[in-house]
């Protein structure tokens, strides 16, 4: 959400910042209502004050035994106009509303320009991308081959877009999780969080899926939403709080199933545990004060390259354009991790971390304030988002990148201690 002062005192600032969001915005309508709606405000301040100075009025020619028929019927009329001028407001304020909801945040100056991800900003790399003396396979060709990636069954159960993983496979699953919370919680000053996986309406509104996302979430009978992202429990457990500053910062981390209906990726990633409905990943969610969201952000990244630097899989860092950063951050950086088996062999880098500042918007949205004890300052927290890591995107990695000449997979050595003495995965005999 928006602050409506600063469109008020910059709207041709505002216009050229939604432009670099794709977006041709004429800020004269949202300042039209936005006047209508102080001078309503103004007029019914004025009516306030003669209906109370009139009620004063009243208890004075009471006692002096005056007629007192044409001052209540002012108060009535003053009443009267006061609710019609109300309801105004109310209607005028969610015309407001409505338009400001649909905007995206505002970008950083340093986010490059750009319409969409080839035009991304290459920061670094990290790490040396492993050499074959064969043909690298994919996770699907791997994982069917040692008979643990079952997507038939998933499809009998649950349709489209879903995997059964088996046996070691599973293992794997969940040495990953294990060991990205450890690693956060051993290494990092977070508080490990075991959120709803069901949330309402207006937790996703706080963090900016609804209303404009709502085809790419699950929704249930009893209007609740499944979780696209630990994202939204994690950032809601400041709403409509103000958190003392000395408090600041609290960083949050959870590892959940996310659940998505992938709308609009029809034909896109079909194969593969790339693009599922249902997947887990594990959260980070860092808020803090608005002056060290920047600072926050880039240890944020440093959390998730964390990971795969302890797993030894080669990355690189992209920070994304004006045309493909979110619609509730402000800047992103994106993690992509190289899949060799990917593109018949030649390999590709993947998403496997998004790390986002969205500054103060969704805090607004979800009236998440803090407050300095010494100065009475009270202001709009900063919050933060990013993966540490999607967790099947990983085990994707780690097949590809660890695969064997005889179909095996190497374990990692930072995942051995959570893998039952398991230091190979191999076909079941």
């Amino acid at each position: 959400m928006h602050n409506i002062k600063y469109i008020r005192n910059n709207p041709k600032q505002f216009e050229k910042l939604m432009k670099r969001r794709g977006i041709s915005l004429n800020s004269s309508e949202i300042l039209d209502i936005d006047n209508d709606i102080r001078s309503y405000q103004t007029k019914m301040q004025v009516l306030q004050e003669k209906r109370n100075k009139a009620s004063k009025d009243i208890g004075i020619l009471i006692s002096q035994g005056a007629d007192i028929s044409s001052l209540k019927k002012n108060i009535s009329d003053y009443k009267s106009d006061l609710t019609i001028m109300d309801e105004k407001v109310k209607d005028l304020n969610l015309k407001l509303n409505n338009l400001l909801i649909e905007l995206p945040n505002s970008l950083e100056d340093d986010v490059p320009e750009g319409k969409s991800e080839e035009e991304n900003q290459f920061i670094k790399a990290w790490g040396e991308k492993p050499q074959f003396s064969f043909n690298p396979l994919d996770h699907v060709e791997i994982g069917e081959k040692l008979n643990q990636m079952d997507f038939k069954r998933g499809v009998k159960i649950s349709g489209s877009r879903f995997v059964l993983l088996r046996g070691q496979l599973a293992l794997l699953e969940r040495a990953l999780s294990t060991f990205m919370i450890e690693t956060h919680l051993n290494d990092d000053e977070f508080e490990e969080i075991s959120p709803p996986f069901l949330v309402k309406e207006h937790a996703l509104f706080g963090t900016g899926q609804l209303p404009k996302f709502s085809d790419d979430l699950f929704h249930t009978t009893d209007n609740r939403w499944l979780i696209p992202t630990a994202e939204v429990p994690l950032t809601n457990i400041v709403s409509n709080e103000i958190i003392d500053k000395n408090n600041l910062p609290l960083r949050f981390v959870a590892n959940t199933p996310c659940f998505r209906s992938e709308a609009g990726a029809a034909g896109s990633d079909t194969r593969g545990m790339i693009r599922q409905h249902q997947f887990s990943k594990v959260e980070m969610v860092f808020v803090t004060h608005p002056t060290k969201s920047n600072e926050e952000l880039e240890y944020l990244v440093s959390c998730a390259e964390k990971i795969l630097q302890k797993l030894k899989l080669p990355y690189r860092v992209m920070m994304l354009c004006s045309g493909d950063v979110g619609f509730s951050a402000k800047k992103t950086y994106d993690l992509e991790v190289w899949l060799p088996g990917q593109n018949s062999g030649q390999g590709l880098y993947r998403e496997i971390s998004s790390c986002s500042n969205c500054g103060d918007f969704q805090a607004r949205r979800m009236n998440a304030k803090f407050k300095d004890k010494v100065s009475n300052e009270i202001d709009f927290l900063h919050t933060l988002n990013g993966s540490g890591l999607a967790v099947g995107r990983t085990m994707i990695a780690i097949l590809e990148n660890y695969q064997q000449k005889d179909g095996s997979i190497v374990i990692p050595d930072a995942l051995l201690p959570y893998m039952r003495g398991l230091k190979k995965i191999e076909m079941p005999h």
